[in-house]
């Protein structure tokens, strides 16, 4: 009888242990998916079953989940305290993505736009010293001419299925472009877009523009905060939003630099109070606190 007693025990502690080690080895479960095509611009999502305490992993714009530490995802929202800032960061010559914040928010897009109508114009043969006076300065009556060319939100929409935008939409009103709604995660598609699949002379038209974006647009506001303002020396080509109020303060600054090795996305919204300088400075710091970029 007590060597029966025994062996149950022996037994009973030899299951937990089993139990106990397979829990270990395996913690919980990621699910990976792709959204749009293996080679295009598509996003790789990361969602957990059984996930242990801590914040969900996001999506990501690249081929890997994002790299930063924990502290960014408080750091950067607290640059911009009384609005929302998304940010997206991807590593050309790694695939990867080594930041990545409330990348899915969508946004209106003021001027980023633009990169979808100078693409659009580009395909339809316009001129292309026009398409860079109009992205280098931000010339909103060159824009307007353009995109009523272009047919409107047939732009937008031409746009959401060549690159997989899944997250834009056009304008309710066709007739104010800037209402376009974006992502963080969008925008990083279309540069990877312009980068990897557009036509030779499109991506050399727009990337001479970009890099030659002029310190005040056609409009007299300030262009080089955010990126250029950050990065000092570093190159870049960039291309830059504001507006207001619809429906509150917005400033966007987004591009390439290091040679055109990173893609940098940074969107932000304020409320009307916060004044545009005010705001400026706040998308400028953002990219300061930005790691490994320069």
């Amino acid at each position: 009888m007590r060597r029966a007693n025994t062996f149950l025990l022996l037994g009973l502690v030899l299951g937990a242990v089993i139990a106990f080690l397979a829990t270990e080895a395996e913690p919980y479960r990621q699910v990976v998916t792709a959204a749009g095509p293996a080679d295009g611009p598509g996003v790789l999502s990361a969602a957990t079953e059984s996930s242990p305490p801590g914040p969900s992993p996001e999506l990501s714009t690249g081929s890997s989940a994002p790299q930063q530490g924990p502290e960014l995802s408080t750091e950067l929202p607290a640059l911009v305290p009384q609005g929302h800032v998304s940010v997206v960061v991807f590593d050309r010559a790694k695939g990867t993505t080594p930041v990545s914040l409330d990348p899915h928010r969508r946004y209106t897009s003021a001027s980023l736009v633009k990169l979808l109508i100078a693409l659009d114009a580009l395909d339809r043969g316009s001129n292309p010293g026009i398409v860079r006076e109009m992205l280098s300065r931000s010339d909103d009556d060159t824009a307007s001419k353009l995109w009523v060319q272009g047919g409107e939100t047939r732009i937008v929409r031409a746009a959401v299925t060549e690159m997989g935008l899944a997250e834009t939409r056009p304008p309710k009103n066709p007739g104010r472009w800037g209402d376009t709604e974006i992502t963080a995660a969008d925008i990083t598609r279309v540069y990877r877009y312009l980068m990897d699949r557009a036509p030779a002379q499109h991506r050399t038209t727009i990337l001479n523009a970009l890099g030659g974006a002029t310190e005040n647009g056609a409009d007299g506001f300030r262009q080089y905060f955010g990126i250029p303002d950050a990065l000092g020396d570093v190159s870049w080509a960039v291309k830059q939003g504001w507006s207001c109020c619809n429906p509150g303060r917005i400033l966007h600054t987004s591009g390439l630099v290091e040679d055109h090795r990173y893609i940098v996305t940074v969107l932000t919204e304020n409320p009307r109070s916060v004044s545009y300088d005010d705001a400026e400075a706040q998308v400028t710091e953002v990219v300061k606190h930005l790691p490994g970029i320069r």
